[in-house]
C-alpha cells in the first residue's frame, strides 16, 4: 500500500509567483544558466563515466553556437518559435539508454521541469515549452528502426519519425506495413505512446493495437522493458502519453499484412453541386462501410467567383482494387460520385507517399521519406471533438454556414467504425472506441503576426463552441495527440488533482481513474509532468497496488511503502 502525506503550499508565495513575468520565470541569468550547466555536465559525466569533454557534446546551454538550431529544429508550430517564446535552459539530446537514464537522475536534484520531445508535433508546444525553468530530453537522435520479415515484428525508437519506420518495413517487405499517421515527420515517441491513428485504423484499430513490448527510463533512472514495468504500467503508455510515466524509448510493434495493390482517391464537392447532402450521407457510410475503406472527410471554406461557399473533399484508402470500390460506393455513397478514373492503384508505400501529398506518388523515390524537413513550420491551431450521433442535414447546413462566416478555420472528419468497435474501451487508455467520427478542428496561417493569431485562435474557439450540440457529451470528448491546453492545464500545485481531472476525463473519459492510480505509484513525487500531464492521487487518499503494477515499486520484494508526494510549483 502507498500512502501520501499533506502537502502545503504557501498561498502568498503562490500569488508572488503567479505576478512574476515570463521571462524570470523561465529564462534564468546568464550566470545561473553557467552554474547549472557545470553541474548537469558533471553529473551526466560521473553516471555514464564518460570525460565531460565528450558528454558535453550533447548538452547544449544558450551560449553554444548550436544551441538555436537543436532547439529550433524540432519546433513544429511556429507559434512557438519566437523572440518572446519561453527557451529552456538546457537542451540534452542523448545517442544511448544511458544518456537518457543519466539526464533524468541528474535534472531531479536541480528542479527544472524535464521537457520530452521526439518529433515535436506537439500542437501546443508541450514537449518545448513551459512558463517554468526547464530542460529538455531531445529524443531525435534515438532513431533506429529494426524489422523482422519473419517475426512480422519491428522495434521503433522513439526518436524515430513515421516517414523512416515506413521506409524501414519497405525496405524490407512489400507485403507488410503499419496502421499509424500520414505526416512522415512525427516522432514515433509522442504519436505511439499517445494513442496514434492513421488511414487503416477501421482495419487494424490503432497503433497502441499492435504493441508487443516497449523499452522506458523510470524516475529511478532504471531501463524498464514489459515484463521489469508490470502490465500496468505498460498500459498506461500505451495510449495515456509517455511523458507522464517516465522516458519512453521505443516501442516493439506488430506489423500487419497489406495487398500489393491498394487505392487511393481524392474527390472534392461545392456547397452548390451537393456538398450537404454528400456530408450528411457520408456520416452513415463512413464509419459502417467496409473495414478496408478510409474516407476522411476535408470541410474547408474557399472563395470561388468572388463568392465565399465550401468546399467538402473526400479523401481515401482502400485496402484493394478500385473496381472493386468504385462499385462499392456507387451503392453506398452514390452523392460522392466517384469513378474508375478517380482512383489510382498503387502499393501501400506509395499510397504513404500519396497522402504526403505526393502527387506522382508511383515514381517519388521512397527517400523522401528521410528528410525530416527541420525548422520549417508555420504557425497553427488544432482543436478535437468526437461525434456519436450523426448531425442532421440541417446542422450540416448550419455548420457550413458558420464556416463561411468565420473565414478560415476548417474541419477533417475521421471515421471510425470497423476494427475500432470490436475493442474494449478500457483495452487502453484511449476511450473513443465507439465513437461514429472524431473531428479535428485546423487552421494554419503564414506569417508569426499577434492579429492574425488573436483572429485565428478565436476562430477555432468559437466553432468550438458551435459545435457543441453535435458532439460528444459528460464528457465532452478530446484527443491527445491533438494536443489543445483551451481545455485545461495543470499548475501542479495544491489542486493539481482537480485541475487534471478537466482535461484528463475528456481525454480519457473512465480511463483516467486508473492512469492516476498507476502515476502516483510509479512517480509519486510527480517529477515527470507538464501542463496536461496525468496528476498524482490527492494527498489524502491511499493508492493500493494492483496486480502487475511496476515492479520496482518496492525494493523489498512486493513489501508495503510508504511515499510522500510534494507538488513542487517551480
Amino acid at each position: 500500500m502507498i500512502t501520501t502525506r499533506p502537502t502545503f503550499l504557501s498561498v502568498g508565495f503562490f500569488l508572488l509567483f503567479l505576478s512574476l513575468p515570463l521571462s524570470s520565470l523561465s529564462q534564468p541569468s546568464m550566470s545561473s544558466d553557467d552554474s547549472v550547466y557545470d553541474s548537469l555536465l558533471k553529473c551526466l559525466s560521473d553516471k555514464t563515466k564518460t570525460p565531460q569533454s565528450q558528454i558535453s557534446k550533447i548538452v547544449f546551454s544558450r551560449t553554444n553556437p548550436s544551441y538555436t538550431s537543436v532547439l529550433r529544429a524540432y519546433i513544429r508550430n511556429a507559434r512557438f518559435n519566437t523572440s518572446s517564446t519561453p527557451k529552456p535552459t538546457i537542451i540534452v539530446t542523448p545517442l544511448t539508454y544511458s544518456h537518457v537514464s543519466a539526464a533524468v537522475l541528474c535534472s531531479k536534484p536541480l528542479d527544472f521541469v524535464l521537457k520530452i520531445r521526439s518529433g515535436g508535433h506537439d500542437y501546443d508546444g508541450l514537449s518545448y515549452i513551459s512558463d517554468k525553468p526547464f530542460f529538455i530530453l531531445d529524443l531525435s537522435n534515438l532513431r533506429d528502426v529494426s524489422v523482422d520479415v519473419a517475426d512480422q515484428t519491428a522495434w521503433i525508437s522513439a526518436g524515430a519519425t513515421l516517414g523512416e519506420v515506413y521506409y524501414g518495413i519497405w525496405e524490407k517487405s512489400k507485403t507488410l506495413g503499419f496502421p499509424a499517421g500520414v505526416c512522415p515527420t512525427v516522432g514515433v515517441g509522442g504519436h505511439l505512446s499517445g494513442g496514434g491513428y492513421g488511414n487503416m485504423v477501421r482495419k487494424f484499430g490503432l497503433t497502441v493495437d499492435h504493441f508487443v513490448d516497449a523499452k522506458m527510463v523510470d524516475v529511478n533512472g532504471a531501463v524498464l522493458d514489459r515484463k521489469a514495468m508490470g502490465e500496468d504500467l505498460f498500459w498506461a503508455i500505451s495510449g495515456g502519453g509517455g511523458g507522464s510515466f517516465g522516458v519512453v524509448l521505443g516501442y516493439k510493434v506488430k506489423l500487419v499484412p497489406v495487398p500489393a495493390t491498394v487505392t487511393v482517391f481524392r474527390v472534392e464537392q461545392l456547397m452548390a453541386a451537393g456538398a450537404v447532402d454528400m456530408v450528411h450521407k457520408w456520416q452513415f457510410v463512413g464509419p459502417k462501410t467496409d473495414k478496408n475503406l478510409f474516407m476522411r472527410m476535408l470541410i474547408q471554406p474557399v472563395t470561388r467567383n468572388k463568392v465565399k461557399t465550401i468546399r467538402a473533399t473526400v479523401v481515401a484508402l482502400y485496402l484493394g482494387k478500385a473496381d472493386d470500390v468504385v462499385s462499392l460506393l456507387s451503392k453506398e455513397l452514390p452523392e460522392l460520385a466517384l469513378k474508375k478514373e478517380n482512383c489510382t492503384e498503387m502499393t501501400w508505400f506509395q499510397s504513404a507517399l500519396w497522402w504526403d501529398n505526393r502527387v506522382n506518388a508511383t515514381e517519388v523515390d521512397p527517400k523522401v521519406f528521410l528528410d525530416r524537413n527541420l525548422d520549417s513550420s508555420k504557425p497553427g491551431k488544432r482543436k478535437s471533438d468526437y461525434v456519436e450521433t450523426e448531425i442532421p442535414r440541417n446542422g450540416i447546413v448550419s455548420l457550413f454556414n458558420k464556416m463561411i462566416e468565420l473565414g478560415k478555420i476548417g474541419l477533417v472528419f475521421n471515421p471510425y467504425g470497423g476494427r475500432m468497435t470490436e475493442i474494449a474501451e478500457d483495452a487502453t487508455p484511449f476511450p473513443h472506441r465507439n465513437m461514429l467520427y472524431k473531428i479535428q478542428y485546423s487552421v494554419n496561417w503564414n506569417e508569426n503576426s499577434p492579429e492574425l493569431e488573436k483572429n485565428y485562435l478565436n476562430q477555432a474557439k468559437v466553432l468550438h463552441s458551435f459545435m457543441t450540440g453535435f458532439v460528444s457529451k459528460n464528457p465532452r470528448g478530446a484527443y491527445l495527440n491533438y494536443r489543445d491546453v483551451d481545455i485545461g492545464v495543470n499548475d501542479h500545485g495544491e489542486n493539481s488533482y482537480k485541475e487534471g481531472e478537466v482535461y484528463g476525463r475528456m481525454y480519457f473519459g473512465k480511463n483516467f481513474d486508473r492512469l492516476v492510480k498507476i502515476k502516483t505509484a510509479v512517480d509519486p513525487d510527480n517529477f515527470f509532468r507538464n501542463e496536461q500531464s496525468i496528476p498524482t492521487l490527492p494527498s489524502t487518499k491511499t493508492v493500493v497496488a494492483e496486480p502487475g503494477m511496476a515492479k520496482r515499486w518496492s525494493r523489498a520484494g512486493g513489501a508495503a511503502v510508504i511515499a510522500s508526494v510534494v507538488l513542487h510549483v517551480l
